[in-house]
């Protein structure tokens, strides 16, 4: 059985030959191979997906559940960390189309190409097959996350938990200054989050968003943890480095 049959396999898919490639080709991949197409177009069909069969399903399901929270559990698994599990689970990282650079510094094992990667096949599975098909690999690989509290509790949307926190003590507005460094294929970004001026954050990750949801869960262990007052006086916060 072939490398991309074995990863069908655990997929429980069909996905054509060069759909699936594409899918698995980061943009590391394409910028050192002479700018040859990437999989993020299939990742942003296939996130649409995802957040849609989640919503429904969340919706059909929890039919008593406010919006609110309805929302925070779609946050919880449809997050980077989420995704990533599951693509660990399954060995995806053994088969994405990396450059030499992500190669060197185990991009195969990093939370945002693993969670990206994850999203692109999805949008290939319904470029190959159907919105139904799509739908359900989406609740084989979502469903049991779905019905675990712990995994939930774990996939916190840090952004809107610190939020609705800084919002009920009024401590001010919330501002995350962001700096990337490295090149375009292979970034690395730096996330401060400052609440009413002081730093109660740092986190770093692959995108913005992944540093800027790290920035969020540092701050709220301090918040958390130690009150309001846990930051007071200093001009960066916890701001431990992730």
């Amino acid at each position: 059985m072939s490398s991309t049959e074995e990863l069908l396999k655990r997929l429980g898919v069909s996905i054509d030959a060069g759909t699936l490639r594409l899918a698995l080709t980061h943009r590391s991949y394409a910028y050192e191979n002479g700018g040859i197409p990437t999989n993020e177009r299939l990742e942003f069909l296939g996130d649409s997906i995802l957040g849609f069969s989640v919503t429904d399903a969340l919706y059909r399901d929890n039919p008593d559940l406010p919006e609110g929270e309805l929302a925070k559990r779609r946050s919880a698994v449809v997050s980077t960390r989420a995704l990533a599990g599951i693509g660990r689970s399954l060995g995806i990282g053994d088969y994405i189309y990396l450059g030499q650079g992500e190669k060197l510094t185990h991009g195969k094992n990093k939370a945002s190409i693993l969670a990206d990667t994850m999203e692109a096949l999805i949008g290939a599975t319904y470029v190959s097959n159907d919105i139904e098909t799509a739908r359900q690999l989406v609740m084989r690989l979502i469903g049991p996350l779905l019905k675990d509290a712990a995994v939930l509790g774990a996939g916190t949307d840090w952004k809107t938990s610190i939020q609705e926190l800084a919002a009920s003590r009024q401590l001010g507005t919330i501002h995350y200054a962001v700096d990337g460094s490295g090149p375009d294929h292979a970034r690395t970004f730096t996330a401060v989050l400052n609440i009413g001026g002081t730093a109660y954050g740092k986190g770093s990750g692959h995108s913005k968003k992944e540093a800027e949801q790290e920035a969020a869960a540092d701050a709220w262990r301090v918040l958390s943890g130690n009150g309001s007052q846990a930051a007071a006086g200093t001009s960066t916060g916890s701001v431990a480095a992730k």
